[in-house]
């Protein structure tokens, strides 16, 4: 069994420190955590094949894989296996015939014995069995496909029962996850079957019912001896060149990009250990919309070695931005502090309000040493992706009802309520005492919306953005991408000019209040849909003023929750008590009532903050004209110049100086350089106007 060919793979060691213990993610199904990866591999195929019927002479399939891939299916669901046997060329057509047989077929062939004084004698599965699907490629109006020629299912053997075909070699797999715990294991010094009891244990299944059996890891871990341990230096050299032409790509950027910025270190040995990149689009994307910054380091590198952390950020349209990218040889403090580091420099020294990260303990110091200002995060969508590994198998049927309490808990908006439910949920479940509740504990700060409530962090703990990070990341890796086609995808995604944006939607109005009229032509859409949901909720809500001005805001069904909302009209400034405009940015639907009850027909300019505003999209500051035509820039002078004839108009005093200033106004402008990118684009665009 050889190793998998994935070079990325989710990061997979547990934040709690016991290098026991690992995390499971997607696929790893709760619910069903007692038959885990087993569930999922002898039933994978036979799912499909409940509507696999029995091949027939006269089957039309698109390819000779999805031909073979039926075949295995039947052939799993009825008790044996498959192999590939005799396939017919020609120079016309290639590969113009297809045969696949049972994995009994034919008779083993006598080999030459080699020389030795006891020869091992291995005992042969073949029997000469007649069962086969043959295929012959047809050309149809031009296309090809692939017909059965022959089938047979007579077979001159015994056909096996589930629990036995699953054991067949052509049925047995090591899935990438479990590939990286058996070497993990096996560096620790465990033997073969020792690795298989904590296989079982860590997935909860019975002995002997793991995907695979103690002969498939030993070759596993021996071919990895061969190919990797066994050949460090191959290795080595392939890390090491294929690092130096990452440099390389990075030292040719600059000549393409003049806004793009890199850094690395090297080791001892004058070796490239870290590097990290920007580009101009990200550095500018940043002064608008640096103040949230979210790190993931999700995905490590399986040959490489190397830990992969992007920095995002979102936009004023609610899209999750590239900031920076970084690979790191290791997860220690001292890497991650690099990193941030470096950064800080791409980013001209300017620290972002808040960052968000995953739960780690190397991340959270290098965080505190290196951004003393900056507030810390823990994505709350990282922790409930690790709970199931750490309870599914201790609660068992409990650990659902336990998942629905504890995200209950993660939203509490009191202090006091947050910490007086945990002790209820802890002893309820009976989680004490418990390493992961203590991690989970310890870093409450960072995670609890109680706690976080009032942290700045524009909208990026939704669900929507914790999808649009991992769709950037998906996009920018696959199983086989190297270190130069990583960099290749990421300048891609990067490139803020060759996205295409959706386009401005117009946004209704629904409450016809001057308010929301007046924001919809400030906000983007994004921004004003959010905001525009309160206004419309804030109708719902009581207020009642008290003796020092500020205002108790209750929701008309509701007889508790209320908001207290503090009214300064000196500065025109308000604050609720849910510290929604201090958490997004954009005022909640109780300080929107208070505005209205003090007749306010547009919100003060203090609460329309730049980085929601229209102006402020990516396209004004990776292109200065990209949001604006010829024809947009035309009517904005035409309607300045119509204003100010009609201003000159009223008096001679008025029109000479206009004529005097502007005459002073225009020499002045002849006298500017002309080589500027706003001006050949805007020509560009004036031209293919006309």
């Amino acid at each position: 069994m050889k190793p998998s060919n994935n070079i990325w793979i989710r990061h997979q060691q547990c934040p709690c420190g016991d290098w026991k213990c690992y995390i499971k993610y997607e696929g790893d199904d709760p619910a069903s955590v007692s038959s885990l990866h087993v569930k999922s591999e002898i039933t994978s195929s036979s799912s499909s094949s409940e509507a696999v019927f029995t091949p027939y002479v006269g089957q039309i399939f698109k390819t000779d894989d999805d031909a073979f891939e039926y075949y295995s299916n039947f052939a799993r669901k009825n008790g044996f296996s498959i192999r590939k046997a005799r396939s017919t060329e020609s120079q016309n057509l290639g590969i113009y015939r297809r045969d696949f047989v049972c994995y009994r077929s034919g008779f083993n062939q006598p080999r030459k014995k080699a020389n030795v004084e006891h020869p091992r004698e291995r005992k042969s599965v073949r029997c000469g069995c007649d069962a086969k699907l043959y295929l012959t490629k047809e050309i149809v109006d031009g296309n090809s496909q692939w017909c059965v020629s022959q089938f047979s299912n007579v077979h001159n053997h015994e056909l096996l029962e589930d629990d036995q075909v699953r054991l067949l070699p052509a049925y047995r797999k090591i899935q990438a996850a479990d590939q990286e715990r058996i070497l993990l294991l096996s560096k620790a010094g465990f033997p073969v079957n020792r690795i298989v009891k904590v296989l079982e244990l860590e997935k909860g299944v019975q002995p002997g019912q793991l995907p695979f059996i103690e002969k498939d890891i030993r070759n596993f871990i021996r071919t990895c001896k061969k190919s990797v341990q066994g050949n460090d230096a191959l290795l080595n050299e392939k890390r090491e060149n294929d690092i130096l032409e990452l440099l390389e790509a990075c030292k040719s950027m600059t000549e393409r990009d003049p806004g793009f910025v890199y850094d690395y270190t090297i080791d001892e040995n004058e070796r490239v250990e870290n590097i990290a990149w920007s580009y101009g689009d990200s550095v500018r994307a940043y002064t608008v919309f640096g103040d949230v910054v979210a790190f993931d380091t999700t995905y490590r590198s399986f040959t490489y070695g190397l830990l992969l952390g992007v920095w995002f950020g979102m936009d004023n349209h609610g899209k999750a931005i590239f900031l920076g990218c970084v690979l790191l040889h290791d997860e220690s403090s001292h890497s991650f502090a690099w990193a941030l580091q470096a950064f800080m420099r791409f980013m001209r020294g300017r620290c972002p309000q808040t960052i968000l990260t995953n739960i780690d303990s190397g991340l959270r110091d290098a965080i505190s040493r290196e951004l003393t200002s900056t507030r810390h995060v823990i994505c709350i969508w990282h922790i409930l992706s690790k709970i199931s590994s750490w309870f599914s198998l201790p609660l068992g049927p409990q650990y659902e009802n336990f998942k629905a309490e504890f995200e209950m808990l993660s939203h509490l908006e009191s202090v006091e309520d947050f910490e007086h439910q945990w002790n209820i949920l802890v002893a309820r479940f009976g989680l004490v005492p418990d390493k992961h509740i203590d991690l989970l504990y310890s870093s409450r700060e960072s995670w609890s919306l109680s706690y976080i409530r009032g942290y700045f962090l524009a909208r990026t703990l939704t669900a929507e953005f914790s999808v649009a990070l991992e769709s950037f990341l998906k996009r920018i890796l696959n199983a086989q991408t190297c270190l130069q086609v990583l960099f290749e995808q990421v300048s891609i995604a990067a490139n803020f000019g060759s996205q295409t944006r959706e386009g401005m939607q117009f946004m209704n109005v629904k409450t016809g209040m001057p308010i929301e009229e007046h924001a919809r032509n400030i906000r983007t859409p994004y921004a004003f849909s959010v905001l525009q949901h309160e206004i419309v909720l804030s109708v719902q809500y009581a207020t009642t003023e008290m003796a020092n001005g500020s205002y108790l805001v209750r929701h008309y069904k509701k007889l508790d929750g209320e908001c207290l909302v503090i009214w300064i009209p000196d500065d025109e400034q308000i604050h609720c008590s849910c510290k929604e405009f201090e958490h997004s940015g954009i005022l909640c639907r109780h300080s929107l009532r208070v505005l209205m009850v003090k007749n306010y027909f547009q919100l003060p300019e203090k609460y329309y903050l730049l980085r929601w505003r229209l102006e402020s999209s990516l396209g004004y500051l990776a292109d200065e004209n990209a949001q604006s035509s010829a024809g947009d820039c035309a009517q904005s002078f035409n309607t300045l110049t119509a204003s100010l004839l009609t201003e000159s108009l009223v008096s001679k005093d008025r029109f000479n100086y206009v004529h005097r200033e502007l005459s002073s106004l225009l020499e002045h402008v002849r006298n500017m350089p002309v080589i500027d990118e706003y001006a050949m684009n805007m020509a560009v665009n004036s031209i293919s106007d006309s």
